[in-house]
């Protein structure tokens, strides 16, 4: 299924055009950049006769919901190693985690400090020990085969823009980008993290200099919201019919706003955004925003 371009008509006085690119209809669970990321590592486990899939994730991961289905489709078993001991008797109260299980996916519940050895070597090796022979893919499912797929998230049809905008987690969409945007275009990204540490993930996979993080749009920190961004997110889908997820998109549409609004733009730009999908999220985070007695995302997924 191809991604479909979405023209939004608004006015301002700037007459700034803006489309969104609707990757989060590439598939109904592997959608956005998860499909983009994971077409060409699920190749590669399969010409390395690879019979599962070992990743990370936290308790309410799109990679992890994309992984377990996604190997469950092409006949693949999977682990996934979750950031939080504490979870391990909280599966039927996660939406996330529970989909996960349902399509066959074994969990390993470690601690946040265990979490933070994901990269090294020797805790690998570990788990190579523990579980046999597998196929890792990283947290976020980040790597070179990664930014491969997601350098075709950019065709032919999208050289008319001047701006391509995303949001960014662990920088292996917006490095995809980045490679393949044409000489005029720059390519803003809208970082769910707080931290300047995603300047330097980028610079490992690219080589342009064609591009730009926004750091004021991530709400307090990866999975944090508030009732601005809520509202935003609600009254979006009302006016465009278009859902936005709260911890990837949805904030990064709300930055792209709220700089058309500060005449970041220059007159007349044209503009793509980048929908990456992730929409899997809105319930756990709904269940949160109750448990908070907060507004809750009214959109239909």
């Amino acid at each position: 299924m191809n991604a479909l371009n979405q023209k939004l008509q608004i006015i301002f006085p700037n007459s700034i055009a803006v489309t969104i690119k609707r990757e989060d209809l590439l598939h109904p669970v592997v959608s956005g950049n998860k499909f983009r990321k994971l077409k060409y590592n699920l190749l590669q486990a399969k010409a390395e006769n690879k019979k599962t899939l070992l990743t990370f994730g936290g308790a309410f991961s799109n990679h992890i919901a994309a992984v377990a289905f996604a190997a469950q489709e092409q006949g693949l078993q999977s682990i996934g190693i979750i950031r939080g001991d504490e979870l391990r008797d909280k599966i039927d109260s996660n939406p996330t985690l529970q989909f996960a299980q349902e399509c066959g996916m074994q969990f390993e519940f470690i601690s946040r400090e265990e979490y933070r050895l994901k990269s090294e070597s020797s805790f690998l090796d570990e788990l190579k020990q523990q579980f046999g022979d597998f196929y890792l893919v990283p947290e976020g499912g980040t790597n070179a085969l990664a930014i491969e797929g997601c350098q075709e998230i950019l065709t032919d049809e999208d050289s008319a823009f001047d701006y391509i905008c995303c949001a960014v987690g662990t920088g292996g969409t917006i490095s995809g980008i980045i490679n393949s945007a044409l000489p005029h275009q720059k390519v803003l990204g809208f970082p769910a993290l707080k931290g300047d540490f995603l300047q330097d993930e980028i610079r490992i996979f690219v080589q342009n200099q064609n591009w730009e993080l926004l750091t004021d749009y991530h709400f307090g920190g990866y999975g944090k919201v508030n009732e601005d961004l809520i509202y935003f997110i609600n009254q979006f889908y009302i006016e465009n019919q278009i859902p936005l997820d709260p911890v990837y998109t949805g904030k990064m549409v709300f930055g792209v706003m709220d700089l058309i609004q500060k005449n970041y733009f220059p007159a007349h730009s044209n503009i793509l955004l980048i929908h990456t999908g992730g929409l899997q999220g809105i319930f756990g985070m709904n269940e949160r925003l109750k448990n908070k007695q907060l507004p809750t995302i009214n959109i239909d997924v």
